[in-house]
């Protein structure tokens, strides 16, 4: 085999950079920023448990004196509904019962209530009220 000692051209006007990456001032910086960030993290909670201590001795300054032995008094109405489903089958319960049972809506007049179940056999045995046919109806 042949060397091929003299292929590469040489200018010497060209040249490359003959040091590397200074290493050391890298990991420098970066344990420098880790530091920095151990030191803010530490006096962040500092200043968070400062902060909630603070506010323990606040609320527990701040006592209503009117307020004492009221704990179980209602507020005026309308209230919040304390179990929606529970009062939602109440009513439906109950306009159930109006809809399937005998009662007065108003005794003075003679108007009562009768369950539906009855009212349509009522309507078909009675048949539904018509108005009587005139002559110009008939004559069409």
């Amino acid at each position: 085999m042949a060397e091929h000692a003299g292929h590469e051209p040489r200018h010497t006007d060209v040249a490359h950079e003959a040091s590397d990456v200074n290493f050391r001032a890298i990991m420098t910086f970066a344990g420098g920023l880790l530091a920095l960030g151990a030191v803010v993290y530490f006096v962040v909670w500092l200043f968070f448990g400062y902060l909630t201590r603070r506010a323990d001795r606040a609320s527990a300054d701040l006592a209503y004196p009117l307020a004492v032995g009221q704990d179980d008094r209602l507020p005026p109405e309308p209230r919040l509904q304390a179990n929606p489903r529970q009062d939602l089958k109440d009513l439906r319960d109950a306009e159930e019962a109006r809809l399937k049972s005998y009662g007065w809506v108003d005794r003075n007049t003679g108007v009562v209530r009768i369950p539906i179940d009855e009212a349509m056999k009522l309507t078909l045995q009675r048949g539904l009220p018509a108005r009587a046919a005139t002559e110009q109806q008939v004559v069409k």
